[in-house]
């Protein structure tokens, strides 16, 4: 991981750490900022006239990406010290852009507002880390970048299954996966089972969902397999995996249903996977893990479970 995007170091408490000096709290959604951002590998990447060709003539004319993000997940979407949006996501995002030879902005928002914003057509393109679902796919299209799955993390010297853990306190940011889905099922289970229920905590922001566990106010947290392990990373060994990564699905980038852009978008992300940059990208950050081959469409409706 780039050591100047870091979070700062343990000093004083947990909580301090995990929020540091960057307020990666989402603005509300009448308050959204927009900013051009990535790194020089990303805005550096070539065009590609064939995804170029693709594009509805109103972008051409527009010359600008109009890119949805909610900037508190790290590593994949978050902030950096001056409050603009940094990760690998918005890497992804700011390369996308170049090789549709268009200039990227960026508007923070809350993460349960972005959908609905490619929907309405506030912003072109949702890239926030959404698992494509079929659900989600009832309200847009995704194309496909990213393998991702499902992990928890407790702290260090606890033993938490996320198979059993009726009775525990859990945290989550809401509206993701984990909050809609897999909590859900987990809650029922233990009720119909007769056994305590899962207490859930849910937060507007990662951060807050991880913060909870890193000052005891939760017994685990569960988010996306890339995120959780780069907060245990930068805690110091405060917080430890807890059971293996599960509900394997893929991330997709959200764009309006049937859109003329869809194709564009795909085009653009098989670029950027054909020669290179995209690999590069991921290592840079360290997650390289969950790269692809193919830029997809909708492919949720064969995510493995």
């Amino acid at each position: 991981m780039r050591a100047r995007l870091l979070i700062p170091a343990l000093a004083g408490t947990l909580a301090l750490l995990l929020t540091g000096c960057v307020d990666n709290s989402a603005p509300a959604a009448t308050g959204d900022t927009e900013a051009a951002s990535g790194s020089s590998l990303a805005s550096t990447a070539g065009k590609d006239a064939a995804a170029i060709a693709l594009l509805p003539a109103a972008l051409v004319e527009a010359g600008t990406l109009k890119v949805g993000t909610d900037a508190s997940y790290a590593p994949n979407e978050f902030k950096d010290e001056a409050g603009n949006p940094i990760g690998w996501g918005i890497d992804i995002a700011t390369a996308i852009a170049a090789r549709l030879d268009l200039t990227p902005k960026f508007q923070v928002a809350k993460f349960d507002n972005i959908i609905p914003s490619v929907k309405g057509g506030k912003v072109d393109i949702g890239m926030s880390s959404f698992l494509d679902t079929v659900e989600r796919e009832e309200q847009v299209d995704f194309v496909n970048y990213y393998i991702a799955g499902t992990q928890w993390a407790a702290p260090a010297g606890t033993t938490v299954d996320p198979d059993n853990a009726c009775g525990l306190t859990v945290a989550v940011q809401q509206t993701t996966y984990q909050d809609t889905v897999e909590m859900p099922a987990k809650i029922d289970a233990c009720v119909a089972a007769g056994a305590e229920p899962i207490t859930l905590l849910r937060f507007d922001t990662q951060d807050a969902a991880t913060n909870a566990v890193a000052i005891g106010q939760a017994d685990a947290v569960t988010a996306a397999s890339p995120v959780i392990l780069y907060g245990i990373g930068q805690l110091d060994g405060a917080l430890i995996t807890a059971g293996e990564t599960f509900s394997v699905a893929p991330y997709g980038i959200a764009v309006g249903k049937e859109s003329d852009l869809r194709e564009a978008v795909q085009a653009a992300v098989q670029s950027l996977v054909d020669d290179g940059t995209y690999a590069a990208i991921l290592e840079d950050w360290n997650v390289a893990g969950g790269q692809v081959t193919a830029a997809t469409i909708n492919a949720g409706a064969t995510a493995t479970e």
